[in-house]
Formats: structure tokens, C-alpha cells, sequence
């Protein structure tokens, strides 16, 4: 098997972004299809998980990682290891949003490129929620100026979580026959909700 064909069939996605923002929420929604209300710090964990698709197994690794910047090696070398990136803040935290600015600059100086696999995601908006990042904004600069995907989630409803997943294996160029297999472990996908302004983009993702 060649190597182009073996990165195809192996990615590793990363979740970054500032402490509580709900990194390992969104992954153990994604992955377990749970919710912990009560936040717990994070060093560090990879999870892994095999499909199989036309004959093939794909393999895919999800790293969460900590939101504490005492770290800065660990991260810088999460960045290096892996394929497609989601940036997460919360809605109702300015301040990690800001965190996101400068984590994607981190990614463009170790990647050494200016259009990496970002996916931005402004995590708990859930009705209700205090907000102080409003949507408009942070869908102009991370489509417009970054070039990048932005989705709003709220792992506590379960909403646009596998939007991002997907968004991700996008991006990092796997198979588009891997989409099926990856719905069809979900028993319940979400409802389209309203949580993001309409978009008219022709990289969105289409899949599924």
C-alpha cells in the first residue's frame, strides 16, 4: 500500500481551546453519546476508533487535550502529530475565544501553513445561555478572513456535534465513503438547528 493511501485511511483530529470550554464534552457526546455536567481538568487523552469501509479499515484518533497553557510542549506537539484541528470556545466566555486567535496562530507556525484544517467551534449555546460572542462575528472573521469552517454546538442538547466531526474527516481528506459508516453508528442524528447564520459556501460539508 502506498503511503498517500495509508494517510487516507488514518487521521488524527485535535481538540484545542481554553479550560471548561467543553472540549471533552463535545468528544464524549460524539463518542458515547453522554453528557457530564460537572467539568473535570484534562492532561491529555487520545481515543481511537476503527470503521470499516469498502473492505478497508479507517482508523481515527481523537485527541483531547488541556486547556491549561502550562503545557506548551504537549500542545506543540499534538499540533505536529495531527491532520485536522477544532478550535473550541464557549458562547458565553469572550475570553476563550480570544484563546482560539492565538491557538491558530500557534497551528499556522508549526504547520507551516497558511490554510490548515480548522474547524472553529463556539461550544454551549444552548437556549437560555449567557452569550458574549455573538455568532455574526465569529462567523465573519473565521469564514471570511480565516478561510476557515465555524459551527455553533451545544454538547449539552446534542446539537451540531457530528456536524463538526464530519466537518473534520472532511477536511482532513479521508474517504468520502467513510460518511455512511459514520452515520450509521448513531442511532439519532441531531435535527438541523438554527444555531449558526445560513452560510452559502461550496466547501461546506454535504456529506451524509
Amino acid at each position: 500500500m502506498s503511503p498517500a493511501v495509508k494517510e487516507k485511511n488514518h487521521v488524527r483530529l485535535v481538540f484545542l481551546g481554553a479550560a471548561g470550554v467543553g472540549k471533552t464534552a463535545l468528544i464524549r457526546r460524539f463518542l458515547m453519546d453522554t453528557f457530564e455536567p460537572k467539568h473535570r481538568r484534562t492532561v491529555e487523552e487520545l481515543h481511537s476508533k476503527e470503521y470499516e469501509v469498502s473492505g478497508a479499515t479507517v482508523k481515527v484518533e481523537i485527541l483531547d487535550t488541556s486547556g491549561s497553557y502550562s503545557f506548551p510542549a504537549m500542545r506543540k506537539l499534538s499540533i505536529q502529530n495531527s491532520d485536522a484541528f477544532a478550535l473550541v470556545y464557549a458562547v458565553d466566555d469572550a475570553e476563550s475565544f480570544e484563546s482560539v486567535k492565538s491557538l491558530r496562530e500557534e497551528i499556522l507556525e508549526v504547520k507551516e501553513d497558511k490554510f490548515p484544517p480548522i474547524v472553529v467551534v463556539g461550544n454551549k449555546a444552548e437556549s437560555g445561555g449567557e452569550r458574549q460572542v455573538p455568532a455574526e462575528d465569529a462567523l465573519s472573521l473565521v469564514e471570511l478572513d480565516w478561510n476557515s469552517r465555524f459551527v455553533e454546538t451545544s454538547a449539552k442538547d446534542n446539537e451540531n456535534v457530528l456536524e463538526v466531526f464530519k466537518e473534520l474527516l472532511q477536511q482532513a481528506n479521508l474517504p468520502s465513503r467513510l460518511s455512511p459508516a459514520l452515520c450509521k453508528r448513531r442511532e439519532t442524528l441531531p435535527k438541523e438547528q438554527a444555531l449558526r447564520p445560513p452560510m452559502n459556501k461550496t466547501n461546506s460539508c454535504s456529506v451524509c
